[in-house]
């Protein structure tokens, strides 16, 4: 028997639910890349690189053979580059299996994908009944039924996953999947929640009990550090000097400026102009504060054996981090 929340969930969804284009579509290929895409990403903007990814890589077969480069430079913007990565190694891992992945657990093999969005794919693409949570999903049934276990813990993840996985309709997860989704960014929204006119209000425990504002919970994160650097941008003979970042980086591959950290020094006679100061770039776990400096060097300058000299006129082929971006828009002519 359905339960009265999944049935209202449904009808809510089939009035308000979101027009999405990889909705339009059945294919595991499209909306795997919309589920990659949209971690850690707005919709609007996801919306657009979906859109553009799809242009330039219609099939899965070919982003697997398109160079990472190419990957890299499509993504840049999006930032958590991994994804972009394991995007690639993934598209790579699926055109080794001769077809994409109709199985939770196939799927779930795959480069880069967790449980959240082995459920999604499964469940969208092939009516698999697997529970998809995520952040929307934690909100929705947290307050609904007043569950108070951090959602960033282990026992969290756990008994939000049984719940949602109790309340499936048989044969219609996918639909029930998105309908939670869409619930949670549309309706029961982190801040000012739209309860007045929340059609589950009359059973929500949240309500009842004037937690709206405590749920769901979540443990206190670990304090965000802070961490110094300086890019300083050198211009030689209508050339620019770049390097390519190494493995284990969170800019793994990403093509960059010579950059000084902490109480490192760029030894040189020739004249730094300083463009920017204390530029702050918010990432997951720390807070960079970067100062941008242009040198238009008459000699050669000295660099480490990984930097390479280019023309300048070709730097837009090479895939940056959004940050030397932000260099970048702040350069003189």
């Amino acid at each position: 028997m359905i339960s009265t929340f999944t049935t209202a969930l449904l009808e809510w969804f089939a009035h308000y639910g979101r027009e999405l284009p990889w909705r339009q579509t059945r294919d595991p290929y499209a909306i795997w890349l919309s589920e990659v895409i949209l971690q850690q990403t707005r919709i609007q903007q996801g919306r657009d690189y979906w859109a553009r990814f799809m242009q330039r890589f219609p099939t899965v077969e070919l982003l697997a053979a398109a160079s990472e480069d190419e990957v890299l430079r499509l993504w840049q913007g999006l930032g958590y580059y991994s994804r972009a990565r394991n995007l690639h190694k993934a598209a790579q891992q699926v055109v080794a299996m001769g077809a994409f992945p109709s199985t939770l657990e196939g799927i779930r093999s795959l480069q880069g994908v967790g449980d959240y969005t082995a459920a999604a794919v499964a469940s969208i693409a092939f009516d698999v009944d697997a529970a998809a949570v995520d952040g929307n999903v934690y909100r929705v049934l947290s307050r609904y039924y007043g569950v108070a276990t951090p959602i960033n813990t282990p026992q969290g993840k756990r008994d939000f996953t049984q719940l949602a996985s109790s309340l499936l309709p048989a044969g219609k997860a996918g639909t029930f999947n998105q309908a939670l989704m869409d619930f949670g960014a549309i309706q029961c929204t982190p801040r000012s929640p739209r309860c007045v006119i929340c059609p589950l209000v009359e059973t929500c425990e949240a309500v009842r009990s004037g937690r709206v504002g405590e749920l769901p919970v979540k443990r206190p994160k670990t304090k965000v550090q802070e961490r110094r650097l300086a890019y300083i941008y050198i211009r030689y003979k209508g050339k620019v000097a770049i390097h390519r970042r190494g493995p284990g980086d969170i800019w793994q591959g990403l093509w960059e400026p010579l950059l000084m950290e902490g109480d490192a020094q760029f030894d040189t006679a020739q004249p730094m102009v300083l463009l920017a100061k204390d530029v702050r770039h918010v990432l997951t776990h720390r807070i960079l504060l970067a100062d941008f400096y242009l040198v238009e060097a008459k000699e050669k300058p000295s660099l480490p054996e990984d930097y390479q000299w280019i023309d300048e006129s070709e730097l837009d082929r090479y895939a940056k981090p959004r940050l030397v971006e932000r260099l970048l828009e702040r350069l003189p002519d």
